[in-house]
């Protein structure tokens, strides 16, 4: 393609925003209203998903061994486990140590009269989940293990995490499918409108020789900046307010700090500004080539 063709292509696909003005920035418009909510579910499933994963960080299994194991055979078991792929980390606990922060958290002065650890039966291995929907395959294992005698775990917030997870993945996606129709939907609106406009000074660059490319690509170009506008301007606006409702957030409500984890927003928009541009060129670029290859036909 040659360089006049190239800008006149751009300078073309200008002219049709502004020659369609109110129809251009009603998609603007929409768009950005589509992509700002995009944007802001984005920032709050993010963050949900943060604080559910640091949640299952904290989940453990805790299996007890039989009386009388050898510290060899424990030592064998703690190596099988770390070899699953449902395992993290584990974390060993003697009988000593378990006696030790028993006494410590319940007892204080009053263990001074205890001679003996009455716990000694205790070691334990404290195991962290990779993914705490891998927790029944690993809980079944170690219930077969040879020398486990007790493995303790929590089935009912393992079960409740990984619902919420799977249920957010298809909110996730529903949210998103729906937004880009709506957008690609508006988009081809605002073009075959153009198309109409210009209807009879297309037929008249057809007749004296112009090529499809030459007719089409500026349709499908002011369909991309309108996107890209439509996607940069909710973007900025999300930006500003992310940090500004954090701030808020930790300083009303202190005791929240102790409890959530907000991500940070250069967390949130290196992903997210990438892709909102993304989408809303590729949802200017789809709807505007749909409508020229439905209605452009000259």
């Amino acid at each position: 393609m040659r360089i006049s063709t190239f800008f006149y292509t751009i300078k073309q696909g200008i002219i049709n925003i502004f020659r369609n003005k109110w129809f251009s920035l009603a998609s603007i418009a929409t768009i950005g209203a589509c992509l700002f909510l995009f944007g802001l579910f984005y920032a709050i499933v993010m963050n949900f998903q943060s604080i559910v994963k640091n949640a299952e960080e904290g989940m453990s299994v805790t299996v007890f061994f039989d009386n009388g194991i050898s510290q060899e055979r424990i030592q064998e078991i703690g190596a099988m486990i770390e070899k699953r792929t449902e395992v993290s980390k584990i974390v060993y606990k003697s009988a000593d140590e378990a006696w030790a922060e028993f006494k410590e958290e319940y007892l204080g002065e009053y263990s001074d009269g205890f001679t003996e650890n009455p716990l000694e039966n205790s070691a334990s291995y404290e195991i962290y989940l990779s993914d705490v929907s891998m927790q029944p395959a690993l809980v079944s294992y170690l219930e077969e293990t040879e020398g486990i005698r007790l493995v303790n775990r929590s089935e009912v917030m393992a079960s409740t995490l990984t619902g919420v997870n799977a249920l957010v993945a298809y909110i996730s996606v529903g949210i998103i499918a729906i937004l880009f129709a709506v957008s690609i939907f508006l988009i081809s609106n605002t073009v075959t409108i153009g198309i109409s406009v210009r209807k009879e000074e297309i037929n008249i660059m057809k007749y004296i020789g112009a090529t499809d490319f030459f007719v089409r690509a500026p349709f499908v170009i002011e369909g991309m900046m309108i996107g890209l506008v439509g996607a940069l301007i909710p973007i900025g606006i999300l930006y500003v307010l992310y940090e500004k409702v954090i701030e808020y957030i930790m300083l009303r409500f202190s005791i929240l700090t102790k409890l959530l984890s907000f991500l940070p927003v250069e967390v949130i928009f290196n992903t997210l500004l990438p892709a909102s541009v993304i989408m809303g060129v590729g949802m200017g670029f789809l709807g505007s080539v749909t409508t020229v290859r439905k209605h452009l036909k000259v």
